[in-house]
């Protein structure tokens, strides 16, 4: 293969379907009752059980991946005479994304023939997950890692992301929360919508009366702001709310459904911060979809 792709498991992607797609994964730790773990497949990972501790109480904690890691991460692939190009999740709401540049830029004197290009994401989940998919496909079709790592650039800025949460507790206590979207609460069953700007940060773009509304309201913005979405995958991450999703994928398809949808439990670090009951939906936008 022309070059090495590499993400981190906030990409959300299966683990079969990255294997199938030959791409490395780095996995993110936290730390639950009382030991640090790893979710390496989110297929395997059993939400409810993790997201009904979450609303019992049970406290999860996160940590960044260190230059450290990184590098033994890549070390293997540049020693096999690979290119490198990591997604990562957006710099916006992790600090891992620098980490991942500070280790390429230790290992460029180390392998000086090798080419490695960092693609920040500006998302996670499936937001990154996606991007990850189209260096797939771009790589399977010939391209090469600059260009690949081009086109994923532009392409960043196209990936709407919008969701909802249940409590907005668990994004203001790991300060992922900017701007306004802290004033909206639970009074009067009034629903959040969020969104992942142009810098990758979460903001609010909007609000809902009741949970139903709240998912109607993510089916609208992808009617209004999907671009040819019968060309592209779509994607779905759910924490423990799997009859919401599904009400989501029946929207989908109502007037202007996808070529594919892709429906995946919020592995346990992300989905610690978006907490319980959060519902996300991933897609290629429209030019500037991120502003509006």
């Amino acid at each position: 293969m022309s070059f090495a792709i590499l993400t981190d498991t906030s990409a959300n992607l299966p683990a079969p379907m990255a294997q199938q797609l030959e791409v490395g994964v780095i996995p993110f730790s936290f730390h639950t009752l009382g030991a640090d773990r790893v979710c390496t497949d989110p297929e395997e990972f059993d939400g409810a059980a993790f997201y009904g501790a979450m609303r019992r109480g049970t406290e999860v904690s996160t940590s960044l991946i260190s230059p450290q890691r990184y590098m033994c991460f890549f070390r293997p692939y540049l020693e096999a005479g690979q290119d490198l190009l990591f997604v990562s999740m957006s710099s916006g709401i992790s600090g891992s994304c620098q980490a991942a540049g500070v280790a390429m830029a230790e290992l460029a004197g180390e392998f000086p023939r090798r080419r490695m290009r960092l693609v920040d994401s500006l998302g996670a989940s499936l937001g990154e997950g996606l991007l990850v998919l189209r260096a797939a496909e771009y790589r399977s079709r010939g391209m090469g890692v600059e260009a690949a790592a081009e086109h994923l650039l532009s392409l960043r800025h196209r990936i709407c992301q919008v969701f909802t949460v249940d409590d907005l507790a668990y994004l203001k206590k790991g300060g992922r929360l900017s701007g306004v979207a802290a004033a909206v609460g639970t009074v009067l069953n009034i629903k959040p919508l969020l969104k992942g700007d142009e810098n990758g940060r979460i903001v609010a773009c909007g609000r809902a009366r009741g949970r139903a509304k709240s998912v109607e309201a993510l089916a609208e913005r992808y009617e209004a702001l999907a671009d040819h979405p019968e060309r592209q995958t779509v994607g779905i991450a759910q924490a423990d709310c799997p009859e919401d999703a599904a009400r989501l994928e029946t929207l989908l398809r109502r007037s202007r459904p996808p070529k594919e949808i892709l429906t995946v439990s919020y592995e346990p670090v992300t989905g610690s911060h978006v907490g319980p009951g959060a519902l996300a939906l991933f897609f290629e936008g429209v030019r500037d979809v991120r502003k509006k």
